[in-house]
């Protein structure tokens, strides 16, 4: 994940909770992408980063992400990794970059030509790349519309094995399921950037002034005209927080029985639920005030380490000399 500090409901159930439940099946590696960052946050805005950086993994510790099971780095503190990424570019064609869907959508974001981007973002797949294979990575957890990435990372795979003799497996898809959050403005998906989201780390009555400024149904003007819950975000939200609530709230919004502002405080309490026990502990780990420095320390010799060693053989196999 990229440092964009405290996380929202949309990381949550889109990837975060699906990293924590993974810890049970597979020895997994997670990692603050903060090089990566850099493609956007430059200048003054690159200070950014560090704070970021450790209230999200705050946000990890707090559901469930365990340092004992799998290995938390960041990216910047494992140059190893990014020598990887030196290398694996050597073979990398940049059409294969120049193409990549999401390139020319971030491009068409910042309002700049293909021709004053930074290297850094047409490069952004091989660094990615690296990332997956630096320890050998056999399996790769995205939504559906992520795959491709983890294709272009085999295609990168495949190209240097070719060139070089078989060195990394190529990484395969573990399609995992990522629900798209909507935003609190019922338009678009959640987004810090578009100020529609709801953080995992709010007070109670921080995540209840939020729900109030959700969007419900257009159409529905008055408290005794009967709302369409099928139209209605605050409605979606239930499925996920009220479920076993959502036939009664149903029933009562087809017939006037609530009203929106009703229907938003039951929500609100079902967040506020939802997210206690994960609360609770992130204040717990945020009376540690060294707790994420060492377990990101700790992290960093792991990946270090590992990625050393496959260093190592990636020398012998394009034929550099040995790493002393």
């Amino acid at each position: 994940m990229r440092p964009s500090g405290r996380l929202h409901l949309g990381n949550y159930f889109g990837a975060l909770q699906n990293w924590v439940a993974l810890q049970d099946e597979f020895e997994c590696v997670y990692g603050v992408a903060d090089v990566h960052a850099l493609t956007t946050e430059v200048g003054e805005a690159a200070r950014s980063i560090a704070p970021n950086t450790r209230e999200m993994v705050l946000d990890w510790l707090a559901a469930g992400v365990d340092p004992d099971r799998s290995l938390l780095y960041v990216q910047s503190q494992a140059p190893e990794v990014l020598t990887l990424h030196t290398l694996l570019s050597m073979s990398t064609p940049l059409g294969w970059l120049m193409r990549v869907p999401t390139f020319k959508e971030r491009v068409r974001q910042m309002n700049e030509t293909e021709e004053n981007v930074s290297y850094g973002l047409v490069g952004y797949p091989v660094l990615q790349t690296a990332d997956i294979i630096f320890a050998k990575a056999e399996w790769v957890p995205v939504g559906v519309d992520q795959a491709p990435h983890v294709e272009l990372s085999r295609e990168i795979v495949r190209r240097f094995n070719n060139l070089y003799g078989d060195t990394f497996p190529e990484p395969q898809v573990r399609l995992t399921e990522s629900p798209s959050i909507t935003g609190t403005d019922g338009a678009n998906k959640m987004s810090k950037s578009l100020d529609n989201h709801i953080e995992l780390a709010m007070s109670e009555e921080e995540t209840r002034e939020r729900v109030r400024t959700m969007v419900t149904d257009p159409q529905r003007a008055r408290r005794a005209d009967p709302g369409r819950p099928w139209v209605c975000n605050v409605y979606a939200f239930h499925a996920l927080f009220n479920p076993g609530r959502r036939e009664e709230i149903y029933r009562l919004c087809t017939t006037a029985g609530i009203g929106c502002v009703d229907d938003k405080a039951i929500l609100a309490d079902g967040v506020n639920d939802y997210f206690r026990a994960f609360r609770e502990r992130r204040r717990e780990f945020e009376t540690a005030p060294r707790l994420v420095d060492e377990t990101l320390a700790a992290g960093a010799d792991r990946a270090r380490a590992i990625a050393r060693e496959t260093l190592r053989e990636v020398y012998d196999r394009i034929g550099l000399a040995p790493i002393p």
